[in-house]
């Protein structure tokens, strides 16, 4: 009997992981959707056709570091191997004026978008090590608007990302600090921050376990879904605008279906095993274009500033 792998994809209720997962049950993958709302996964993963037998759910809440670690408790549980992990889940919150707080006291985009998926990678480094599995890989999905050497991350509005010198967190990141720099809030950048820390989390698991471990790590950017959930808190206006933008004047749309095929490549096709690479089809979307490494920002590439994150997050998140 051929050998299932098996792959955990966060935030799999919805949108591109939602697709995600459907492409890979498809591809003979057995596929965990690890997601905060347990009934409404059930009823989506038989409305878009999930391959029946190919998947199970666990809950998991990426703001909650204990429910993390009860995530991976039960998925140990379970004595099944570990051969993938795609972090795709996150939050936006582009009108808030005060943050809101994690369960751990922290900003909550950060909180879930960072450090819940980092923790998350730290923990299961150890069943992807146990996996004889010769394709092991990790994917962390990225975003245009973290990425300054792209068009959509050169926009000024709302606020670019910029980490700073990391001062936030190494405060702590409590009340009252809410931003990674240790500025006042500003709920775009804390977004755009936290997938920049997606970003260079990916880079740092390649510098420090590619080699001696044979995982790949991988990031992507899938194109513009702007359809997805992600947008919900977001003015109704702009939830009907902002597709029609991306469909017909900057050519950027990609349907939440292509998107989920796409990520599935980056975990699945032998072509894109580049470790360390963050993989792209574009700002503007063509027929048939293959996809190609993208160039990031300086700041992507600091790894003085990398490895720095990656220490300061591991004492937030309990990993000292």
């Amino acid at each position: 009997m051929a050998y299932t792998p098996t792959v955990i994809v966060t935030g799999a209720s919805s949108g591109v992981g939602l697709y995600t997962a459907k492409a890979l049950t498809q591809r003979g993958w057995h596929v965990v959707l690890a997601c905060r709302n347990l009934e409404k996964t059930v009823k989506v993963t038989s409305e878009v056709g999930l391959v029946e037998g190919n998947y199970s759910i666990f809950p998991l809440d990426l703001a909650s570091l204990a429910k993390v670690r009860e995530f991976v408790t039960a998925f140990r549980s379970t004595g099944k191997t570990l051969d993938a992990l795609v972090c795709n889940a996150a939050v936006y919150y582009p009108l808030l004026k005060e943050p809101l707080r994690s369960a751990d006291g922290y900003e909550l985009t950060v909180a879930t978008n960072h450090l819940g998926h980092y923790l998350l990678c730290r923990l299961l480094l150890e069943d992807l090590q146990k996996s004889t599995y010769p394709d092991r890989r990790v994917v962390i999905l990225g975003t245009v608007t973290a990425n300054t050497k792209q068009f959509g991350g050169k926009i000024p509005f709302p606020t670019p990302p910029d980490l700073g010198d990391l001062r936030g967190l190494e405060k702590g990141f409590k009340e009252p600090i809410s931003m990674i720099d240790g500025k006042p809030f500003n709920s775009g950048k804390a977004y755009k921050d936290s997938k920049l820390c997606n970003i260079m989390t990916m880079r740092e698991l390649h510098r420090r376990y590619h080699d001696s471990t044979g995982i790949a790590f991988l990031s992507l950017y899938p194109g513009c879904v702007a359809d997805t959930a992600l947008f919900r808190n977001y003015f109704p206006l702009f939830r009907v605008l902002f597709p029609l933008l991306q469909k017909y004047i900057t050519k950027g749309y990609v349907s939440q279906e292509l998107a989920g095929q796409r990520v599935a490549d980056v975990v699945t096709d032998p072509k894109l095993r580049v470790s360390g690479a963050y993989w792209s089809w574009g700002d503007r979307q063509q027929e048939g274009r293959e996809a190609f490494i993208q160039e990031l920002s300086p700041e992507a590439l600091d790894d003085a500033k990398a490895a720095k994150l990656w220490d300061l997050s591991a004492k937030l998140v309990g990993l000292e």
